[in-house]
């Protein structure tokens, strides 16, 4: 199958956490026209804090700039890689840079019927007061986030060697921190009325790590998630039909 376009964001190239040899196996398996990588794909935050750049990383880029010979890719910038504002509507490599995008598509109802559905697509840290007001905060939040994750590789480490499942630590600590729900419910309901204000059926985030194909109040909120943990993204098929890819 090739789909129509597929949606990934906060791969956090730069961070050792960044699941790259899945993501490049996701690619390889998943053909598509169209590739729009929604913020975060570089963790500029944690290159500045020292994190190490690996060959892993530069590979990652290497096919995304092979496959931009062959399909169109919409780089959309996020808040750890807010380096690239200075080059937002230019175009490296055949990648194009952008602050959001208008995603426009056509699905298939029945025979010979199509409608026409438009999602409004951008990374989500617009939304967020700690990245807008408050960016020294939201740094120190991204520090415990990295200390979670460390955790996490030492936890599951322990797992694997037991033979038992992946566990996340940082997404139990998330799900178990009632300001945490409530945040995550009300960037659900602004990124909707965001998208309502575009004149769109519906949203497509990144930023919060929390894959989501769900309706509210009638229109569709999509979050790709991450290849930091959850390995998702958004798949749209040839007949328009959209659906979220976990690994």
């Amino acid at each position: 199958m090739t789909y129509q376009s597929i949606i990934v964001s906060d791969l956090h190239l730069g961070t050792k956490d960044s699941k790259c040899d899945e993501f490049l196996e996701f690619l390889d398996t998943h053909k598509t026209r169209q590739l729009i990588l929604n913020g975060d794909i570089i963790d500029g935050w944690a290159i500045n804090r020292g994190g190490k750049w690996r060959k892993e990383h530069t590979k990652v880029l290497g096919k995304l700039l092979r496959l931009s010979n062959d399909i169109q890719i919409i780089w959309i910038r996020g808040n750890h890689d807010e380096f690239l504002t200075e080059f937002i509507g230019n175009a490296f490599g055949g990648i194009e840079f952008r602050e959001d995008y208008h995603l426009q598509y056509s699905e298939w109802i029945e025979s010979d019927v199509w409608q026409r559905k438009s999602y409004y697509v951008f990374h989500g840290d617009v939304i967020d007061v700690f990245i807008t007001n408050y960016k020294w905060l939201a740094k120190i939040g991204a520090v415990g986030y990295d200390f979670a994750l460390w955790l996490n590789r030492i936890y599951n480490g322990y797992r694997k060697w037991r033979n038992l499942p992946y566990q996340s630590i940082s997404q139990k600590i998330k799900a178990g921190v009632k300001v945490a729900t409530n945040y995550v419910n009300d960037f659900e309901v602004t990124a909707l009325r965001m998208a309502e204000k575009k004149g769109c059926h519906g949203v497509i985030c990144g930023h919060i790590h929390q894959p989501a194909d769900r309706y509210i109040n009638g229109h569709h909120y999509l979050n790709s998630g991450d290849w930091v943990e959850n390995m998702s993204a958004i798949l749209i098929d040839s007949k328009g039909k959209v659906s979220l890819h976990q690994s």
